[in-house]
């Protein structure tokens, strides 16, 4: 065992390294460029968008509002990452880390918004009538025959992922937070998120639709409130914190590394793979959700969908890391969820711990519901719909083994597969993306189209 360990070390830190982490910008950084920087143009349309998404739409083009499915995306992608991720990274590569974080997610706004626009275009309908998509419909419909192994390698991967990251993994962190903060037993956590994970995803997309849209504006709304509360009472530091943070991104700081350079590159690789980590631009997770919402223009999907990566990482992630910066616990040596929850504590004693440990329960428990659908559709698309009920059942009954489990090595190999997952997605992105630029001056050529005839 020790032997597997120590090799699937060393693939993690071949899919985590250097390379990895330029392909995942480089990708980005030429998507933004063929789009001649719309995604950062129009974010203000994206979020127009996102609010008239909330409309269900027509029953034939999709199952839930776009609104919904970026709901179940965000369900998935605000999580723990958002939390102990984002600490880990400031832990590690310094408060330059949250520089880094910052610019992955411009450039994945991008990344993210190809990837939407794709599973949209390429989405088909299953045996059971309903809208399917992803990377892997992508590759399949959109590339050649001989690409359709990639398909496959991608939603093997995400279907084994699925049981790590977005299962075992989480309901762990719930049950270690739980236990250390409220003394609630391994087991009754385990059990809990067992019947209410279960009362949801039994229900399927339309379900699990519902209940995100529904708990994850709400969750994702107080988080930030508390850390605006934390900053508020730490308001005089604000100046001195991003003053750090831009100084840090490129000069490094003395905790991290020997010398300036060595500690500039551990701020870049520590906030672009928490970033990426967190939002999953790259990854292709995203358009597997979005491939169900009512859309018939892949265009609108996608800017909605780009949004999950705004929202996720320039607001969520930069409460937490702006928290840490700011009331100075960051240099404590620390990490993780701990050092968040220290950040919490020094501005809100007695009650700061708490609110931690209850957002991280509840953006463990989202993250969830979103991976098991992602897993639902890997495992049908290699299996066939046959395969969708009886992975329910695993997903849910798996979670009481997470709660009660070491799970070092199951965190390892997840961590892995997740990353394997950018593989063939990234591959995809890059020879469709002359469709996805073809597919986005045609839609906005329409609406300029549609606006000048409403004039005259």
């Amino acid at each position: 065992m020790e032997l597997i360990s120590e090799w699937v070390t060393t693939i993690n830190g071949l899919v985590w390294g250097v390379p990895m982490l330029i392909a995942l910008l480089g990708t980005g950084f030429y998507l933004m460029l063929r789009l001649k920087g719309m995604p950062l143009l129009r974010i203000s349309l994206g979020f127009k968008e996102l609010w008239r998404g909330r409309e269900t739409g027509a029953a034939h083009l999709g199952h839930i509002s776009p609104f919904a499915a970026l709901m179940t995306t965000l369900a998935a992608t605000v999580g723990t990452g958002n939390i102990a991720g984002v600490a880990t990274a400031i832990a590690l590569g310094g408060p330059g880390a949250l520089f880094w974080m910052w610019c992955t997610a411009l450039v994945g706004m991008a990344t993210k918004y190809a990837e939407v626009v794709l599973a949209v275009h390429f989405r088909q309908k299953n045996a059971q009538g309903e809208f399917v998509g992803g990377p892997m419909y992508a590759i399949k419909n959109g590339l050649h025959q001989r690409w359709a192994w990639l398909g496959a390698a991608f939603a093997l991967f995400g279907g084994l992922a699925s049981f790590g990251i977005g299962n075992l993994v989480q309901v762990n962190s719930m049950a270690d937070a739980l236990a250390n903060v409220f003394a609630v037993p391994l087991w009754g956590t385990g059990l809990i998120a067992m019947f209410a994970v279960g009362l949801v995803v039994l229900g399927g997309i339309k379900r699990i639709g519902a209940v995100a849209q529904t708990l994850v504006p709400f969750m994702c709304v107080a988080y930030v409130m508390a850390a605006l509360v934390v900053l508020a009472i730490n308001y005089t530091a604000i100046p001195g914190a991003f003053k750090l943070i831009v100084e840090s991104a490129f000069n490094g700081h003395a905790a991290v590394g020997g010398f300036a350079g060595s500690a500039m590159i551990v701020a870049i690789q520590m906030g672009v793979a928490r970033g990426i980590f967190s939002n999953e631009a790259g990854l292709g997770s995203a358009g597997i959700a979005q491939a169900a919402g009512t859309s018939n223009s892949p265009v609108r999907s996608g800017l909605i969908g780009m949004m999950g990566t705004f929202i996720d990482t320039l607001i969520v992630c930069s409460m937490t890391g702006l928290a840490i910066v700011c009331t100075g616990v960051w240099s404590s040596g620390e990490s993780g969820a701990v050092l968040s929850s220290a950040a919490f504590e020094s501005a809100l004693p007695g009650v700061g711990g708490y609110i931690l440990t209850l957002a991280l329960v509840v953006f463990a428990f989202t993250t969830i519901l979103g991976w098991c659908y992602y897993g639902e559709r890997c495992w049908e698309y290699l299996l066939g719909t046959k395969a969708v009920v009886p992975y329910r059942v695993l997903m849910v009954l798996a979670l009481p083994i997470g709660a009660l489990v070491k799970l070092k090595f199951v965190w390892l190999l997840a961590d892995t597969l997740n990353g394997l997952m950018a593989l063939p997605n990234l591959l995809a992105l890059l020879l469709l993306s002359p469709l996805v630029i073809q597919l986005t001056r045609q839609y906005f050529a329409d609406q300029s189209h549609c606006i000048s005839s409403n004039q005259r």
